[in-house]
């Protein structure tokens, strides 16, 4: 099938957000979705998520599925406001539990942060099958970026969270705890195994001086002209470019507030007796 996508790109965090479905009047998904955040007041707004609302409602869409490629660490999840909003469930794969474990120690938050991820409503195991009313899904296992990531084949789309970028920009990062750009190299050729035609919606563009943010290509597109791994790039090629690359990038500028935020499902910490919630920041442990 060749579902109806809808994108919203968030230049604050350079993140896009995907709305997929068969069309007005069906079942839908929302994946990625982004809570505002000043990281220099602390406030928030869902700015963002209102906008993916208004386009659910405008379109008569069902939201079957609030999904997330992984827990990231460049936006806080709007998933919780969503769920609330539209009444859907949110689902993230099964390894986010590693994640959470990673995360928990360094923010030391257990036992608020359960490391089972029952703060998801369900888990996808590799390969899982799932319905979005008449479309067919597919969860598909794309460890590298982090241990957990997840990439969603529906129809002749697949949603690639936080593997590939587009073809001028290569792949995503792999120096987060349980990381790996061995494990990127392999995800990354499973996608690219695909039928050439396949659609390919990135979850960011960071784009270069002079042009657009794009988020949609194909696997033939990534295929000829990924600088990072299109084809002929061997694993021990791939590997060593992408640990030279990953030692010249700094941390996201919202790493400590959006990673504990999101192996959280998104939930903020809860109110503490003078009414305001707060953030975590720990001292030289990144």
């Amino acid at each position: 099938m060749h579902p109806t996508v809808r994108s919203f790109f968030d230049p604050a965090t350079s993140t896009v957000t995907h709305v997929v479905s068969a069309g007005p009047g069906s079942a839908c998904a929302i994946i990625d979705s982004v809570l505002d955040y000043d990281p220099t007041s602390g406030r928030t707004s869902t700015r963002s998520a209102d906008a993916v609302i208004a386009y659910v409602r405008a379109h008569d869409l069902r939201v079957e599925w609030l999904l997330e490629t992984h827990a990231h660490a460049d936006h806080l999840s709007a998933a919780p406001y969503l769920a609330e909003q539209l009444d859907a469930p949110i689902g993230i794969g099964t390894d986010i539990r590693t994640v959470q474990h990673a995360f928990s120690n360094i923010f030391n938050t257990h036992p608020r942060t359960p490391e089972d991820g029952s703060q998801f409503d369900h888990l996808f195991a590799a390969d899982d099958t799932f319905a979005i009313g008449r479309l067919e899904a597919r969860a598909m296992h794309v460890p590298g970026h982090t241990p957990a990531d997840m990439a969603y084949h529906i129809g002749d789309a697949v949603f690639v969270g936080d593997s590939l970028f587009m073809p001028d920009l290569g792949t995503a990062r792999c120096d987060f705890p349980g990381g790996s750009a061995n494990m990127m190299y392999r995800s990354v050729r499973r996608i690219l195994a695909l039928p050439e035609s396949t659609r390919l919606f990135m979850c960011h563009d960071y784009p270069p001086e002079g042009r657009e943010p794009r988020w949609e290509t194909t696997v033939a597109e990534q295929r000829a002209h990924n600088i990072h791994l299109r084809d002929g790039v061997t694993e021990d090629q791939f590997v060593e470019l992408r640990t030279r690359r990953d030692a010249t990038l700094d941390m996201p500028t919202l790493i400590l507030p959006s990673i504990q935020v999101n192996i959280n499902a998104g939930r903020l910490p809860p109110a503490e007796e003078n009414g305001v919630r707060y953030l975590k920041i720990p001292i030289n442990a990144l």
